[in-house]
């Protein structure tokens, strides 16, 4: 076989793969390295598999001794080869690590061994005999490494992580006010008038889309309830499903009173869909429940949240609530609030976003307090705090809104018009006349249908996410705005959450979930462990070595264990054992979800644990002593 070609597994298949005579992959310590070295003739792609996949210059030395020289260069952390697979010049680029599954029977410390004779360091243990490695300064070229590998004995498969430029087929919207749409992607000014906004100032939802290469999945249903929905408006007209309106008990959806057009520009927000005309919303392709007759009842309360559930919501969207301290929640209306979040999506709990407010008070919105839901404040098209939106620990995330350019969404056609701020426009803040079916609009009754249409991505992307896990990656894929020093230690603003919604970086981590990466555990509890700090509340009892539980993995560091622990208690409301053995020398840690007298039990854990995509396998508990 030439030195160039080599023979890999990849899924099902098995590649023959060519090394690239021009193009390598560089991860260097240094800002624009590339584009001062002279071997490097240009940046061919800035990002494939964490590496610069660079042009090199047409030299005597060959690829592989100019490869060579740039790994020696102070400068370069990494240098890979490019590979094309035959009949391809698409590059293909090893990311560095190999996916192992090792023959039933194996143990730990065989395959311990195994990762030591192939100098390769383990990232993660998925299961018995499943585990990530990732090669060393001292490994051969993991590629080499992987084939070499598939004919060792105790070794099932190996599979090198490859990363390829993937097809986009995505076409932008051509809906007639898609350009108004800076919320969507920020280009930096107004289209049709002489306004600077600042270019990012956005939720990067377009680029959400290009990342799922679609608008959404249209098998996902965004609940809103208001009061207000033009069902007839082409915005939203044949995305209706399942209406309900509190007032009449009945799908007669009450239409064209005056005093009530908010939840119309709200859904539009949130869903509107791509036809040619009017706007876009976050989440094009969702479908819409409008539930209409918002009301501070307790019956009303349960019913609206309990209806969203039994017809099929996945996220339910509320721009509307209370900051009267005389009329904070009841034990009661909590409790319909958390059963939605907590038993919605077959269990996987209904996503509830909630506006925090817009009476500029250091408290917010009493509904969005609650601990379940997401609390959206408002920002603003110069990335700031939007001054109206109320500010507390409660709140989340925020997410663009008006405050300095307003955001432009549907309105019902009975809809008469406001002043708009200090002027006399009914409709447009500038009375520059867009369209008969739209008008300017904001606060953070815009901001939380938008975050609302932003879950309906992720769900697109993962399903099986849980409404705690979205919300947790709505915190850790936030990006920070405003002051720095409007932080706490904890990465958390009273004025922004923990930053500005970031719908592409939400959608990469539910699809890097969904492909099975690590349980990612609470931002605050991992934060307070590797800062070396936290108070945590232990209950320690003897485990009798019988019966049955989901083993999770195993783990080095005392902390890891920490935040696993808190994460699968808090997740699965389960008794935690922890196994303390030692390997090699070494304190190794296993985490057992349960403790079942019956393996069946077991394994309707593991399934269970399996859906809300936590990864395990059934462990007989005695076992843990070995």
């Amino acid at each position: 076989m030439s030195s160039k070609k080599i023979v890999i597994r990849s899924a099902k298949a098995k590649l023959n793969l060519t090394k690239s005579d021009k193009l390598v992959g560089i991860k260097s310590k240094k800002k624009n390295f590339s584009m001062k070295e002279k071997s490097i003739d240009k940046t061919e792609m800035p990002n494939l598999g964490g590496f610069e996949v660079v042009k090199l210059k047409d030299d005597k030395d060959g690829c592989d001794k100019q490869l060579d020289k740039l790994r020696d260069k102070s400068d370069v952390k990494v240098g890979s080869h490019i590979y094309h697979v035959e009949g391809s010049d698409k590059p293909i680029i090893p990311t560095g690590e190999i996916y192992i599954i090792f023959h039933e029977g194996t143990n730990e410390e065989e395959q311990n061994i195994v990762l030591d004779e192939y100098c390769l360091k383990l990232v993660e243990r998925r299961n018995a005999n499943t585990v990530i490695a990732s090669v060393t300064k001292d490994s051969k070229n993991p590629l080499k490494v992987a084939a070499a590998m598939e004919e060792y004995p105790l070794v099932k498969s190996a599979e090198p992580d490859l990363d390829i430029p993937v097809d986009h087929y995505l076409i932008e919207p051509d809906d007639e006010l898609y350009s108004h749409l800076w919320h969507l992607k920020n280009p930096g000014f107004v289209v049709d008038f002489n306004k600077r906004l600042v270019k990012g100032a956005d939720a990067r939802v377009i680029d959400a889309w290009k990342r799922l290469g679609n608008y959404g999945s249209k098998d996902i249903t965004i609940a809103v309830i208001d009061n207000g929905f033009d069902l007839s408006h082409t915005d939203l007209a044949d995305k209706v499903v399942n209406p309900f309106d509190l007032w009449t008990q009945s799908s007669n959806v009450l239409q064209g009173d005056p005093a009530f057009t908010h939840g119309t520009p709200c859904a539009s927000v949130a869903l509107a869909g791509i036809n040619g005309e009017g706007i876009v919303g976050s989440a094009p392709n969702a479908k819409f429940m409008p539930i209409s007759g918002t009301s501070f009842s307790l019956r009303a309360t349960e019913q609206m949240f309990q209806y969203a559930t039994d017809n099929g919501a996945d996220i339910i969207s509320c721009s509307w609530g209370s900051t009267d301290p005389r009329f904070d929640l009841s034990a009661a209306k909590k409790e319909a609030i958390a059963k939605a979040a907590r038993e919605g999506r077959n269990g996987k709990g209904a996503v509830i976003c909630y506006a925090v407010g817009n009476e500029d008070v250091d408290f917010v919105n009493f509904y969005a307090a609650h601990p379940d839901v997401i609390a959206v404040a408002a920002s603003t098209s110069q990335d700031e705090h939007a001054p109206y939106s109320n500010r507390g620990m409660e709140v989340t995330v925020c997410a663009p809104s008006n405050g300095d350019w307003p955001i432009t969404a549907a309105r019902a056609w009975w809809d008469q018009g406001v002043s708009w701020e200090t002027g006399d426009f009914r409709f447009w803040r500038d009375g520059t006349n867009r369209s008969a079916k739209h008008k300017h609009f904001g606060g953070t009754s815009s901001a939380c249908p938008l975050v609302a249409g932003i879950c309906a991505l992720m769900l697109s992307a993962n399903p099986e996410l849980t409404s705690k896990q979205v919300k947790d990656i709505l915190i850790r894929t936030a990006d920070k705005i405003g002051n720095p020093n409007s932080y706490d230690s904890n990465g958390h603003s009273v004025r922004y959450g923990y930053g500005r919604v970031n719908a592409d970086r939400a959608v990469a981590e539910a699809i890097r979930m969904k492909d099975g990466g690590p349980v990612t555990p609470p931002k605050d509890v991992e934060d307070q462990i590797k800062q070396g700090r936290g108070i945590f509340r232990f209950n320690v009892e003897r485990q009798k070595p019988e019966g049955y539980g989901v083993q999770i993995g195993a783990f080095a560091k005392y902390g890891n264990v920490l935040i696993q622990v808190e994460k699968l208690q808090s997740q699965f409301k389960l008794p935690i054992i922890v196994s303390i053995n030692e390997l090699d020398g070494k304190t190794v840690y296993k985490i057992v979800v349960g403790a079942f007298n019956d393996k069946s039990d077991a394994s309707s854990l593991k399934k269970q644990m399996k859906e809300a995509g936590v990864d395990g396998f059934v462990r007989k508990i005695k076992d843990l002593l070995v």
